[in-house]
């Protein structure tokens, strides 16, 4: 992001209930607005095509929002944007924006565009790459691919959208990360990194923006039947639905959280091991992983 958008100076008609003026104790309170009713606003889900980001798309039109649909592959958009038209009026018309994120200018100017229409409720990114690596079969250029779609274009989106988030004092930014992203863990030598990076840049992101009453929340789901897992040849725990991930994620903006994890009762138990020294933490996963 250019300097002149980096930081704007937070002042009260520009913020939407900022963190001392939403309700409850410094432990109890949401950590953002809770989005709760979508009737009427406007969503941007950059990686849409297919599992979560489909079907997350799907949930918040059924609720009323306005889902604008980003993803490399134009006609699977269309066939989105074809299935869930309501020819009555009843709810507001999803669009299709094709949109590859690893080309900054056509994001820039995708945003542009559908910022023309009016101003987003919601971005969220969940555009993803993913393929096994270790480190004993190095791929470089696949390394930078999981780089460019995972981490870099998300920098590209919000290089485009942030200013105007900022200037308004609404909306909320929403990264799906990954419980891959927790610690290191074997044959994620790619896929793991990037997903720590997206962890951290969220952190960084509520820090700067929960002041200008601009939401921040990070995803970290486990494992989700989606193109991308469908490679793995290993028995995934608590494996669950792209439905269930979207209801996860719809629940955990209603109750304004920060860190939106499932199913929990896996993503529970990768928390615990973050806690684990490196002493046990690597034994732990090598015995789990037979790795």
């Amino acid at each position: 992001m250019t300097p002149q958008s980096s930081f704007v100076e937070p002042s009260p008609a520009r913020t939407n209930r900022p963190a001392q003026q939403r309700r409850g104790g410094l432990l109890l309170r949401p950590f953002n607005p809770p989005l709760a009713d979508w009737q009427g606003l406007r969503v941007w889900l950059v990686g849409a095509s297919s599992g979560i980001g489909a079907a997350t798309a799907a949930a918040l039109q059924a609720r009323g929002a306005q889902v604008l649909v980003s993803a490399r592959s134009a006609s699977a958009l269309d066939a989105f944007v074809a299935q869930h038209a309501v020819a009555d009026g009843s709810r507001l018309m999803p669009q299709a924006w094709p949109l590859d994120v690893t080309d900054a200018q056509a994001v820039t100017r995708t945003a542009q565009a559908i910022l023309q229409q009016g101003p987003l409720d919601l971005v969220l990114y969940c555009a993803g790459h993913y393929r096994e690596m270790r480190a004993t079969a190095l791929d470089m250029t696949d390394l930078k691919r999981h780089l460019d779609i995972n981490y870099t274009g998300a920098l590209h989106v919000l290089d485009a959208v942030l200013p105007s988030l900022i200037a308004r004092g609404r909306g909320h930014v929403s990264l799906i990360s990954s419980v891959a992203g927790f610690r290191g863990l074997p044959k994620s030598l790619a896929y793991g990194p990037t997903k720590a990076a997206l962890t951290n840049l969220a952190e960084t992101l509520y820090l700067d923006l929960e002041p200008l009453g601009v939401g921040v929340s990070v995803v970290h789901p486990g494992f989700v039947q989606t193109p991308l897992t469908a490679q793995n040849e290993f028995t995934m725990p608590a494996l669950i639905t792209p439905d269930q991930a979207a209801q996860a994620m719809v629940a955990g903006w209603a109750h304004g959280a920060f860190d939106i994890h499932y199913p929990k009762r896996f993503t529970r138990w990768m928390k615990l091991l973050r806690l684990l020294p490196y002493r046990l933490y690597f034994p732990v996963v090598r015995r789990f992983t037979g790795l």
